[in-house]
């Protein structure tokens, strides 16, 4: 499985399946650093099928996930929002982070629905992300082809 993370205090979750489509996601406000250090190790530990981690963000919250990844001896890829915007985001709908993130909504929507996912009763932009950066990193992983999603889920890079 791939773990991917949105990062910050706030943090979102989306775990994707070696099918390439979404499994789970959840938002979670951790409040301080010492508590999401905790939940890295906790999260890592207790995922036994996981073998990839994409994080988005950086500073001293992305090396405490990093040095767990490296004790999980999992894949770890560190980046920042514009990879996945580049891949999956018209260029007209990245042009501010406002608008990246409404239409980072609506794609992990279609995402959601097009990987048979529970829908959200509220989806916080934080999971969206993770959603999306998931999407990203199954991609890159090889796991997925882009061209082979359908046009709800993909919208450029092909």
């Amino acid at each position: 499985m791939l773990l991917a993370v949105d990062l910050g205090l706030r943090t979102g979750f989306a775990c994707y399946g070696r099918d390439g489509r979404l499994a789970w996601y959840r938002s979670r406000n951790y409040g301080s650093r010492a508590r999401l250090k905790r939940a890295a190790f906790t999260m890592l530990r207790e995922e036994k099928q996981l073998t990839h981690l994409v994080v988005e963000g950086g500073g001293v919250l992305a090396n405490l996930w990093e040095r767990e990844a490296a004790r999980q001896g999992l894949d770890f890829r560190r980046i920042d929002a514009g990879p996945w915007r580049r891949m999956l985001l018209h260029p007209r709908e990245r042009r501010t982070g406002k608008g990246a993130k409404e239409q980072a909504d609506t794609l992990a929507r279609a995402v959601i629905a097009w990987s048979g996912a529970p829908r959200p009763t509220s989806l916080r932009h934080d999971a969206a992300e993770a959603i999306l950066v998931g999407l990203w990193g199954v991609v890159e992983a090889g796991w997925l082809a882009l061209e082979t999603l359908p046009g709800t889920v993909r919208r450029v890079g092909v």
